[in-house]
C-alpha cells in the first residue's frame, strides 16, 4: 500500500500545472515589481523563502530587493530599523505560531500577503491578501507538493518560463533512483544561488522522512571543510550546476556524485522519493515522522 506521502509526491506534475494556470487570478496579490519585500516562513517554508528571495533579486525589473527570514527571527515591526513595502508569509497550515505572531505584530504597519493551503486558516484574518493553494494541501506531516507548487507559482510570477516544469516533474516521479544513492550511508546536498535553498530543503526532507544523516551547503562552501567526510559509500548530490573543478575533487574522494539532469525543483522530487525509499527500508512511518506534527503550534 502506498503511503500518503508517496501519493502526494506523485501528484506534483498536475499540481505544478495548476499553479501555472492559477497565476492570472492571483498575480495582483503577490509582490509587485520594485517593492522591497521580506519573505518569512518556518522549516520548509523558510527554505522556499530563501530560494524565492534569491530568484527575485536576480529577476531584474520584474523583481526587487528581497530578504528571507525564519518567521521567529525576522527583524520586522516596531523597534527594528528594517523597512519593507510588503511581507510575504509562506505557511502550508496557516496555523504556525511564529507566522501568526509576526503577521499580528505587523498589522497596519506594512502590506502583507500569505500563501497557504487552507482558506479557513488563521492567517486569512491576519494577512491583507491571501493566496490559497488548497488543491496542493497535504495529509502527510511532511511537506512535498505544497512548497514545490508554491515555488512554481512564484517563479511564473517573476516572468520565468515554467511551462516545461510539469513534464520534468513527471520524469522525476518515474526515474529510477541509482543504487549508490539508495544504499548510501550519508548524503550531502549542494546548491548555488536559488538552488541552495532547495538543497537545504532536500537535506531536511531526508532527515524528516528517514532520520538519515544529511547535510547541505553552498557548493563552494562544501570545499571549505565539509568535503572531509566524503568517502566511498557516501553521496554528494548537487541541485544546481557545480563550480568548475569541484566535481572532479568530489569524485577523487571516492564519494558518489549526483549532478542535476533536471530543474532543481524536479531534482527535489527525486530527493523526496529517496526519503520515502529509505524510510520504507527502515520500517518508519513516513506519513508521521517521529517527534513531528503537521503544524508547530506552541502554547
Amino acid at each position: 500500500m502506498s503511503s500518503q506521502t508517496s501519493i502526494e509526491i506523485a501528484s506534483q506534475p498536475d499540481c505544478w500545472q495548476r499553479a501555472i494556470d492559477l497565476l492570472p487570478q492571483v498575480s495582483g496579490l503577490l509582490p509587485r515589481p520594485g517593492e522591497r519585500v521580506a519573505v518569512v516562513g518556518c522549516g520548509t517554508s523558510w527554505f522556499m523563502a530563501q530560494s524565492y528571495a534569491a530568484l527575485r533579486e536576480a529577476a531584474g525589473e520584474a523583481g526587487g530587493e528581497t530578504d528571507a527570514f525564519a518567521a521567529s527571527e525576522a527583524p520586522l515591526g516596531t523597534g527594528f530599523s528594517r523597512r519593507y513595502d510588503r511581507v510575504l508569509a509562506l505557511s502550508r497550515s496557516g496555523t504556525t505560531t511564529e507566522v501568526q505572531a509576526l503577521l499580528e505584530a505587523l498589522r497596519g504597519q506594512v502590506a502583507t500577503t500569505a500563501i497557504t493551503a487552507d482558506p479557513a486558516t488563521p492567517v486569512a484574518d491576519l494577512a491583507d491578501d491571501l493566496v490559497v493553494l488548497d488543491w496542493a494541501d497535504e495529509r502527510s506531516v511532511v511537506q512535498t507538493r505544497f512548497p514545490t507548487s508554491q515555488m512554481v507559482l512564484l517563479r511564473a510570477h517573476l516572468g520565468e518560463d515554467v511551462a516545461h516544469l510539469p513534464a520534468q516533474a513527471a520524469e522525476a516521479v518515474d526515474e529510477p533512483l541509482a543504487d549508490a544513492v539508495v544504499t548510501a550511508e550519508q548524503v550531502s546536498f549542494l546548491g548555488r544561488g536559488w538552488s541552495y535553498g532547495v538543497a537545504r530543503e532536500a537535506a531536511l526532507k531526508v532527515r524528516e522522512t528517514a532520520a538519515w544523516w544529511t547535510e547541505s551547503y553552498p557548493a563552494m562552501e562544501y570545499r571549505h571543510g565539509p568535503i572531509s567526510i566524503a568517502r566511498p559509500g557516501r553521496v554528494v548530490w548537487s541541485l544546481g550546476p557545480l563550480p568548475e573543478g569541484l566535481g572532479d575533487q568530489i569524485r577523487d574522494t571516492g564519494a558518489h556524485l549526483v549532478t542535476p539532469r533536471h530543474d532543481p525543483l524536479a531534482e527535489l522530487v527525486k530527493v523526496q522519493r529517496l526519503g520515502v525509499t529509505l524510510a520504507d527500508r527502515l520500517g518508519r512511518d513516513v506519513d508521521n515522522p517521529t517527534h513531528l506534527t503537521r503544524s508547530v503550534v506552541l502554547a
